[in-house]
């Protein structure tokens, strides 16, 4: 007897165990129904068992291809599964990719890298929609996403490519005005702009480095649905308000903004890759979250963030 196991005995048992009949289950594989007859029959001679009781008008699994049956089919569908990916894999990526990306995020950091994406994979197309909403991935057909802050849901498969910071921020001038907060709990006496897709609340949580913590609700004269539209209130030093540190990072190097409260600590998040499943992932969706590996793990906008904040000293 070989010591390989007989995969092709037992793929083509599982697949009359699903049908029902060695008919059916040499249709679905595209053989002759012999084929599969004489399949079964190896196996059950190599097992030392019938699998099948069979009359002229009737196929029944025995009790001991009842209990072979299940994993026979699991392991089916794992050599299928294998054996698309490895084919995917083989061919140059191509077809449409429907991508989600936050509005802000997707502009500035996204957007850019799309003229080298298009170029290393000519027959990819993308199909980009911008949008600080969260979309449903499976219901509204998109095959990727990019979510910043807030975990995916646990149906999805989510890659963490960095960290994303929440830095509290006002211009020079406001500074100047209305004096530097010391504390968490003295922004309820300030004016402090509103972002309306926050992940999980509107409040603001800050912990310090000591250990303490603090939550203050925002109020003040603009709420947004997009962060950029905050910027034209926070130069004009009118508000402060809380920007991601892809946002930031800019305003922040060259003093128009400042970082308040630095030695508090907003939620961090994070930016992710978000697919609806990792099986069988098709070979353009392989790719484009490769791709944001290599260009979103370290981004520049991180680069030098220890240097950004001013404190009120």
């Amino acid at each position: 007897m070989s010591r390989l196991p007989d995969f092709e005995g037992l793929a083509m048992f599982a697949k009359v165990a699903e049908e029902g009949s060695f008919a059916a289950a040499a249709r679905v594989l595209g053989v002759s129904v012999a084929t599969v007859s004489r399949a079964v029959t190896r196996l059950e001679e190599r097992l030392g068992g019938r699998l099948f009781n069979r009359t002229s008008r009737q196929l029944a699994l025995t009790e001991f291809g009842r209990e072979l049956a299940a994993q026979a089919g699991d392991l089916y569908r794992q050599a299928e599964a294998t054996e698309s990916a490895a084919q995917a894999r083989a061919v140059q990526p191509r077809g449409q990719v429907r991508l989600a990306v936050p509005m802000a995020f997707g502009l500035r950091w996204v957007a850019p890298l799309l003229p080298e994406l298009l170029r290393r994979y000519p027959q990819l197309s993308v199909d980009l929609h911008l949008s600080d909403a969260t979309v449903d991935l499976v219901a509204e057909g998109f095959d990727a996403a990019l979510r910043i802050a807030a975990l995916p849901d646990s149906s999805l498969v989510a890659r963490r490519l960095c960290a994303v910071s929440q830095l509290l921020v006002a211009a020079p001038a406001y500074v100047e005005r209305h004096g530097w907060p010391s504390y968490p709990q003295e922004l309820t006496d300030h004016a402090c702009l509103s972002y309306a897709y926050r992940a999980r609340s509107q409040v603001w949580r800050f912990s310090g480095d000591d250990g303490r913590e603090a939550s203050v609700l925002p109020r003040g004269p603009l709420r947004v649905t997009n962060s950029e539209a905050l910027l034209p209130v926070l130069l004009e030093g009118l508000a402060i308000a809380e920007l991601p540190d892809f946002i930031a990072a800019d305003y922040l190097a060259d003093s128009r903004l400042v970082q308040l409260l630095p030695d508090w600590q907003l939620t961090r998040g994070g930016l992710y890759f978000v697919t609806p499943s990792a099986r069988s992932r098709p070979t353009k969706i392989q790719v484009l979250l490769d791709f944001f590996v290599e260009h979103l793990s370290a981004p520049v906008w991180q680069r030098g963030e220890q240097h950004l904040s001013l404190s009120a000293s």
